[in-house]
Formats: structure tokens, C-alpha cells, sequence
């Protein structure tokens, strides 16, 4: 029986606590429910195991990809988060299929985007080395094909509206990369009123010029998200990559004016750190940030309904990496910036009512660059000979049937490696110390079976030193 077929009593905590918290808090029940079904390792009763509906036809899709920003792998309900309410999100994934093996591209907000926006690891190409891009010195080439120049190729509308976060101007940009349009920011952080970047530069655009908009800034991406999935585009099938700054710090939620001003005095006084807000926060203002942006793609999707093009959208939504500070990432190690399971682990679901049947739960090992191969295959473009993919299509697996592909998953940051095959999952952390974790046992990553497997440690450790012989080294 291949690794990804195990019944769920197998995976114990690697997915049962989502699994049976979506069932179950996504479903109605108590939390104090949620929880004891979580423990005790059962699936709620409209929950399944995954199954594709065959035979069924669709043109080619629109696409509204959603990327959260440092959201946890349990920060919304329907994965098991205790105290964070996630109703919209919870249909989303009660309307489609929910995935519990995802993971992020990489550990941190750029690279994950190279990886997305390229299908290929992030250390195929200068700018996907930086961990993250924090100046003007690279950026994703706009010489390098995207999903959005290839979907553009193939007859689609393309647009990007929020955090870009793979260069800056003027070499680097949405418009230069593929996509028709872009609104949003081009850094890694803003302050969510002033629109100040890390630098203390003003950071939303339109196109490649400022605009000037001072109202809370997820507020202003739900609108420019919900006119553009409600336009009338001509007969084109559209891609809309979304990608929201909630939950990333500064820790401020919609109404915070008196903290927003402070932290941009300090932003206009010199402080390099403001936006970082290491002295500000709390799990109750991380929660806030989290159901707004629950209530921000509700508003999105109901205008995608409103539209009548619900049918027809596939609609994926995703992490760019693991938690930060404040996220709930129970029962995993780690958070963003480590290869640990909580720093790329993320919740991942799709929704295409055309093709998918609802109130499904996959197992399988996906990660970003498998997305950008899917919806390549689906829109009917192909990936440029010359810029191989690393990801692995799930077209045939989500609407075939197909077995889905036994691979590696690679991943690399600076001082850490990690490579996952089946269950089990090689990692090298900061210390240096190779580890090996039986992941369906042991999520947390807390039982090192490298002394008892070191055939296995080795094989693994092989595969992923292969790899990275094909990547870039790091400057320096």
C-alpha cells in the first residue's frame, strides 16, 4: 500500500486533528467536541477521504489563488485552532477539498512566492535566494517565464492585487512578470494605514505608480479584489493571484489609528524595527487579524457568487509559509523560517464546484510549485522547455483518479535542509545534527529515528544533496 493511502488511525496528529476539527467545529460542534474527536482520532461523519468525481467536463477555468500571510498551519477552525474562528474559510473548505500534507515552497515570504510564481525552487534563480528580498539589489528577472506570462500566453486575463514581495521598481514588477494588472504593495511588510514599507517608503501602487489610499489596507484589497472577479472580462477565462499582508505584523487590526500612528512616528523617527512590532501584539490581536481575514475572503467569494462565475472558478487558498509569534500551529514544531513541519506546513484548499465534489480531506503531500503545474495543466498551458517545472501537476489525481506521483519534496534555507518521501522526512536544522522523523507517527518531529534507520537517513540525505547540487549557492 503506498505511504499516501494509509488510513487516517495511521496519521494520528498529522492530520487527524484538522481532519476531525473541520468535521467537527467547521460542522457545527462544540469546540469541547472538536477537540475530543480530534484526540480520539476520528473523522467526522462529512468529512471523506478524498475521491475524484470522474467524467465530468468543464471549460478551462478561472483561477483566484489566495495566499494568507504567516497563517499557521491550525490557525483557522477547520484545522483545529481552539479559539480562532474561521466561518468563511470553514465553507470553503466544506465546498471543496481540504488538504492536511501541505507545505509552502520555502520558510519564508519571497521564496515561497518564487516558488509559486515560477513553479520551480526558489534556488533556481538569484532572486529566490534571498530569504527574504529586503532591497532593490534583486527580484524575480522579468526574462523568467510565471504562471501569469504562460496563462497570459494561453488566452487569459491575469492580474495580481496585493503583497508582490519578488523585487522592487524599477527592474522588478507584476507588469514586467506576466500579469496585466497589478494593486497592492511590492515589500514584505507595510504599516496597514500609512502604506510605510520597512524603509519608511510609501508602498501601494497601481500599475508601476503610487496610489494613494490611506484607509486600512485589507479592506482596500477586498475591494479591488471583489470588482475584479465581478468585471465582465470579454470571454476570457482570468488568473487572480490575492494575496493578502493578514496576518503578517505590525499587529494591527482594523480600527487600531492610535497604534498605527505610533509605529509610524517611530517609522519617520529613524527606528529601522517599527514595523516589526517586537514590542507590541497578543494572541487576542492576532485572533482579530485572523477572522478579518476570514470575513475579507468571504466578501471576495461572495462577490465571485454574485458574479455567477462560482461554477466555473477554481479557487485555491493557501499560506505563503508557517506561523509567526502569535499563530496556533499545535501539534507541530517550528515556525516561519525554520524547516520544521510548523514553518512550512500550511493550510491548503481547492474548490472548483464544476469539477469537485465537497466535504472531502486529502492526505497527500502537496507543496507550492505542485500548484503552479496544476493550473498550467489545467488552463491547457504549457511550462517553457527551458525552465523545467519542480512541481508535479495534480490534474490527473483531483479529476482523473490517478494515483497521485510518489516524489521528494526539497526544500532549503540558510543552515537547514530538509527533504520529505512518503512519511518520512530528512532534516538538518542550525545545530547540524542530520535527524529523521516518521512523520504519520510523529508530526511533531520529536522521535529522531536517524539512529535506527541510517540506511534510510542516508538515502534521503543522498537524494537531497542531488538536488541542491543543482541549485545556486548562496552569496557569501
Amino acid at each position: 500500500m503506498s505511504s499516501y493511502e494509509n488510513k487516517l488511525s495511521r496519521r494520528a496528529f498529522g492530520g487527524a486533528v484538522g481532519v476531525t476539527a473541520a468535521a467537527a467545529v467547521g460542522l457545527g460542534a462544540a469546540p469541547a467536541e472538536a477537540s475530543e474527536a480530534a484526540a480520539s482520532g476520528q473523522a467526522g461523519p462529512r468529512e471523506r477521504e478524498f475521491r475524484a468525481a470522474r467524467g465530468r467536463r468543464a471549460r478551462r477555468p478561472n483561477i483566484l489563488f489566495i495566499l494568507g500571510d504567516d497563517l499557521g498551519w491550525a490557525d483557522l477552525s477547520a484545522y483545529g485552532s481552539p479559539h480562532i474562528k474561521t466561518p468563511h474559510l470553514d465553507r470553503l473548505a466544506r465546498q471543496g477539498v481540504r488538504f492536511t500534507d501541505a507545505y509552502s515552497g520555502s520558510a519564508t515570504c519571497s521564496p515561497t512566492r518564487f516558488s509559486l510564481y515560477t513553479g520551480r525552487y526558489p534556488g533556481r534563480t538569484k532572486g529566490g535566494l534571498a530569504e527574504p528580498i529586503a532591497d532593490k539589489s534583486v527580484g524575480l528577472e522579468p526574462t523568467h517565464p510565471t504562471l501569469a506570462s504562460l496563462l497570459k500566453a494561453s488566452g487569459y486575463a491575469t492580474a495580481l492585487i496585493g503583497k508582490w514581495h519578488a523585487g522592487y521598481l524599477p527592474d522588478y514588477s507584476p507588469t514586467r512578470s506576466g500579469w496585466d494588472e497589478f494593486f497592492g504593495n511590492f515589500g514584505g511588510a507595510l504599516e496597514y494605514y500609512s502604506k510605510l514599507g520597512l524603509g519608511g517608503e510609501y508602498d501601494l501602487y497601481e500599475g508601476d505608480a503610487e496610489y494613494k489610499d490611506l484607509r486600512y489596507y485589507t479592506r482596500i484589497i477586498t475591494e479591488r479584489a471583489s470588482e475584479y472577479v465581478s468585471r465582465d472580462h470579454h470571454g476570457k477565462p482570468w488568473l487572480l493571484n490575492l494575496n493578502f499582508t493578514t496576518p503578517h505584523w505590525p499587529w494591527i487590526a482594523d480600527g487600531d489609528t492610535e497604534e498605527s500612528a505610533e509605529i509610524v512616528r517611530r517609522i519617520k523617527a529613524g527606528d529601522g524595527r517599527a514595523l516589526w512590532h517586537q514590542d507590541g501584539g497578543s494572541i487576542a490581536k492576532y485572533k482579530e487579524m485572523v477572522e478579518d481575514l476570514d470575513r475579507s475572503v468571504g466578501e471576495v467569494l461572495k462577490a465571485l457568487k454574485r458574479s455567477g462565475q462560482e461554477e466555473d472558478t477554481l479557487v485555491v487558498f493557501s499560506s505563503d509559509n508557517g506561523g509567526e509569534r502569535f499563530s496556533y500551529n499545535w501539534p507541530l514544531s517550528g515556525n516561519k523560517a525554520s524547516l520544521q513541519e510548523g514553518g512550512i506546513r500550511v493550510p491548503n484548499i481547492a474548490r472548483w464546484p464544476a469539477r469537485l465534489d465537497g466535504g472531502q480531506v486529502s492526505h497527500v503531500p502537496v507543496f507550492s510549485p505542485d500548484w503552479t503545474a496544476t493550473l498550467l495543466e489545467l488552463a491547457g498551458a504549457r511550462p517553457h522547455p527551458a525552465y523545467p517545472l519542480d512541481g508535479v501537476s495534480l490534474g490527473g489525481y483531483l479529476l482523473r483518479g490517478e494515483k497521485p506521483a510518489e516524489r521528494d519534496l526539497f526544500w532549503r534555507v540558510r543552515g537547514e535542509r530538509a527533504l520529505r518521501r512518503g512519511d518520512w522526512k530528512y532534516y538538518r536544522g542550525k545545530a547540524g545534527r542530520d535527524q529523521l522523523f516518521d512523520l504519520a507517527a510523529d508530526v511533531r518531529e520529536q522521535a529522531d529515528r536517524a539512529g535506527v534507520e541510517p540506511a534510510r537517513l542516508a538515502e534521503l540525505r543522498t537524494a537531497w544533496e542531488r538536488v541542491n547540487a543543482e541549485l545556486l549557492p548562496y552569496p557569501g
